[in-house]
């Protein structure tokens, strides 16, 4: 019998002003053994036959004590909500402190992601600008009926003040 060798699990991660959320994007995980200390996350199991592990030393601390802090194995990958140590801090640049492993190993969450200016608005959709690939501003503007016609101020837009296009 062959040594299966144990592979890097794929993670995916997006942020709160006060929390992370931590995928680890493996379906029908089984035997996972889970260790979260205030600077690592610790991750094995199996999917498919195959052996996965994975170790993320975040690049902050992490709050263990919260009770919010928590994890769960679904059918299509394990989900961890672990809420940060300090929750004034501005938002982290990236998750892991070797930012190296992070480039090559875990991918943003952008189901999960919010832009930090955004926070406060958990409702915002960031999907509804199709990924910020062909927006125009003036034609929404102009659907919007926001826009006006060159020449013209927001104190000439009274009809009378119109010119006459006959002369």
């Amino acid at each position: 019998m062959t040594q299966q060798s144990t592979l890097w699990a794929p993670v995916k991660w997006a942020q709160r002003a006060d929390s992370l959320y931590v995928t680890i994007d493996l379906p029908d995980v089984k035997s996972e053994k889970v260790t979260l200390t205030n600077s690592a996350l610790t991750f094995a199991g199996s999917s498919n036959g195959q052996q996965y592990a994975v170790t993320l030393e975040f690049l902050h601390e992490v709050d263990t004590a919260a009770t919010e802090s928590k994890w769960a194995t679904t059918a299509r990958n394990v989900h961890f909500y672990i809420l940060k140590k300090d929750k004034e801090a501005p938002f982290w640049p990236h998750l892991l402190k070797d930012k190296a492993l992070e480039k090559t190993n875990v991918k943003v969450d952008w189901n999960k992601y919010v832009d930090e200016d955004d926070d406060d608005e958990q409702g915002f959709d960031m999907s509804a600008l199709s990924g910020g690939g062909g927006f125009d501003i003036n034609q929404m503007m102009a659907q919007q009926g926001a826009g006006m016609p060159d020449g013209m101020d927001d104190e000439d837009s009274d009809d009378e003040d119109l010119p006459d296009l006959e002369e």
